[in-house]
């Protein structure tokens, strides 16, 4: 399989969440940059690191025959250089249930620029607290 071109992290992003809509481990795999020190930490999971790790915990997550679907917002961004930083709420519906959105999650996802194109390294995701208001809006506390 050739891999495609991602002209932009939103590109990539776009791909990376598609694919797992779609359930589609090679089109995951397409999007992640080929290293053994990209990371990936799925909500309330271990560190995994490298393409073996990576590939099989979504494997597992994609072959479990559960459907999701993603509906993302909030996105804020930083673009320096080779590097891309986009933090994400995930708002992740599993279909055929009651299709109410659960808790949120808020993903880190982190983008290389590449001779290919833009690629993942980092996907960084973790529950969230319920949505109320702007997004923007500062925390009273840090810890």
């Amino acid at each position: 399989m050739k891999k495609p071109f991602f002209a932009n992290p939103e590109a990539a992003e776009y791909a990376f969440y598609m694919a797992i809509e779609g359930s589609d481990l090679e089109a995951m795999m397409t999007v992640w940059e080929p290293s053994e020190t990209i990371i990936c930490i799925h909500p309330l999971g271990p560190r995994l690191q490298g393409l073996q790790q990576i590939r099989a915990s979504w494997r597992q997550i994609l072959n479990s025959g559960v459907r999701l679907r993603f509906r993302i917002e909030g996105i804020q961004g930083l673009m320096q250089g080779d590097l891309a930083v986009r933090i994400v709420y995930e708002h992740i519906t599993v279909l055929g249930t009651d299709e109410q959105p659960a808790q949120p999650v808020i993903a880190t996802n982190i983008y290389r620029h590449t001779p290919v194109g833009w690629r993942i390294i980092l996907h960084h995701a973790s529950p969230g607290p319920a949505i109320t208001g702007s997004h923007d809006s500062q925390p009273e506390r840090l810890h």
